[in-house]
């Protein structure tokens, strides 16, 4: 009867899938067709151009509207070295980062399989981005979905001979290649930092389509609209320098709606469930702290003043919303924790990401320590009140955090700083939009997963641990 079943509904939801996938690669055909027809029609008008003004357009040549093919010696050696630390240091957040710190939060049955998410999401999220993530986010396309220029990054090169390389015209001074690989790394920790609110529950198999699902259908159109200038976001004004509304509401939400659908674990509420090991877990907030310089600081795209500021309200931001957690703890408990030091550099941590490229010392001051008492309510109270079981407070760190920081980013930024002002009325509605496609699409997805092959593991399963069940090992 289950294999019936299971058999009625793989072919509606096979065919739901390759619709909306075809639907995808037309109007990724059709918006090709119409740059090529573009580029097609243009030497007429530059040749006009040409013609009345040749010397203004030798001396000012346009700046560039899409990634191209450079000369290498316009390659900056300093911001690449500086981009390539950046991106190493990103990676760094979500492998071992994220890994331990959410690794020490779970049980120790469930400690393996929890690491495995997070190795798990780099793999696959890896192989997405060069075959059709990255094109899709960072090229012009439509103001809701980009092109597939660079599908199997075609058109990315480095020509030694010919002295030549491609670069993308928001990082015009570092090769594409390092620019591409450096926003992997914030597609690869953006469905890694979900996987805590569903962890100790989940089947293997099921995370790995849903993170197959939710980096295409909800990552990609989001980062899009967001820091592809051509998205309608981004054309709105939403500011985001480093990823507030990309990275951590985006994957905040949609951890609150995996918690809901996924359900609660066994015992949850009635029998505790304590961190097994608190060591990997500041191990790893310590890393994720460092990390995030190349985090928000590379978002700068060069070795320059901007990237020094946003290392610097980084910083800031993250010590004062460790204070701000500890000390609001402190009054409440009677004791400061360690677990409740790091979730509140975290939660500072998130909040600045928005704004670390458009506000200066008083903006990251205030932004943490408001972060810091948001997200402690947002993982204590709030959490009690909901009575969700958001395993390792993805919802109430990430999206509460992000949230605030994205606010605050319309409050705060300066112009002399990051060359926009900020409106906080386009802020919210950024967030806004974002809370409401990322909640939907995932709602989708999960349903999706749960008629195919299923969403838990068994009782059974849950009770005698996840790395024995799914992963036939266990720590000793």
């Amino acid at each position: 009867m289950k294999i019936r079943v299971l058999s009625s509904f793989l072919l509606p939801v096979s065919l739901f899938l390759s619709f909306f996938f075809s639907f995808f690669f037309s109007i990724s055909l059709f918006l090709y067709g119409g740059t090529c027809y573009a580029q097609e029609t243009a030497p007429a008008s530059s040749a006009a151009s040409a013609a009345i003004a040749p010397v203004v357009t030798a001396a000012t040549p346009p700046a560039m509207t899409k990634p191209g093919m450079i000369a290498a010696d316009k390659i900056s050696a300093g911001d690449t070295a500086w981009m390539l630390t950046s991106t190493a240091l990103v990676l760094l957040m979500t492998i071992p980062g994220l890994a331990l710190f959410y690794t020490g939060m779970v049980r120790k049955k469930n400690a393996l399989g929890t690491m495995a998410h997070s190795l798990a999401t780099t793999c696959i999220v890896t192989v997405l981005w060069v075959v059709l993530g990255y094109s899709l986010v960072f090229t012009a396309g439509s103001p809701y979905l980009g092109s597939i220029d660079r599908f199997m990054l075609h058109g990315v090169s480095f020509l030694k001979e010919a002295g030549q390389l491609s670069v993308h015209q928001l990082a015009p001074t570092i090769p594409e290649s390092v620019f591409l690989m450096f926003q992997m790394t914030f597609a690869i920790i953006t469905p890694a930092l979900i996987t805590g609110a569903f962890a100790e529950r989940m089947k293997f198999s099921a995370l790995l389509l849903f993170i197959t699902l939710w980096s295409l259908l909800v990552y990609v159109p989001v980062a899009h609209w967001v820091w592809e200038p051509a998205g309608w976001l981004a054309a709105r004004g939403v500011l985001d320098f480093a990823g507030g509304t990309v990275v951590h509401i985006n994957a905040g939400v949609s951890g609150l709606v995996a918690a809901l659908i996924v359900g609660p674990r066994l015992g949850f509420g009635k029998e505790p469930m304590p961190p097994h090991n608190l060591l990997l877990t500041a191990i790893g907030a310590s890393l994720l702290w460092v990390g995030w310089f190349g985090f928000n600081a590379g978002s700068a795209g060069a070795a320059d003043g901007r990237a020094g500021l946003a290392m610097l309200v980084t910083q800031v931001a993250t010590a004062m919303s460790a204070l701000a957690w500890m000390l609001v703890e402190w009054l409440r408990r009677g004791k400061p924790s360690v677990l409740g030091i790091v979730s509140g550099a975290v939660a500072g941590l998130v909040a600045i990401t928005p704004a670390s490229g458009f506000v200066d010392l008083t903006g990251a001051l205030v932004i943490g320590a408001v972060a810091g008492v948001a997200c402690y309510w947002g993982a204590t109270s709030l959490k009690s009140m909901g009575g969700y079981d958001d395993s390792l407070d993805v919802f109430g760190v990430h999206a509460i955090g992000g949230i605030v920081g994205a606010l605050l980013t319309g409050v705060f930024a300066m112009k002399s700083i990051g060359g926009a002002d900020g409106s906080l009325a386009t802020q919210a509605f950024g967030v806004i939009v974002t809370v409401i496609y990322s909640g939907a699409v995932t709602a989708v997805i999960l349903w999706l997963v749960k008629v195919t092959i299923g969403l838990r593991v068994s009782n059974e399963q849950e009770r005698e641990g996840l790395d024995l069940e799914l992963h036939g090992e266990h720590i000793l």
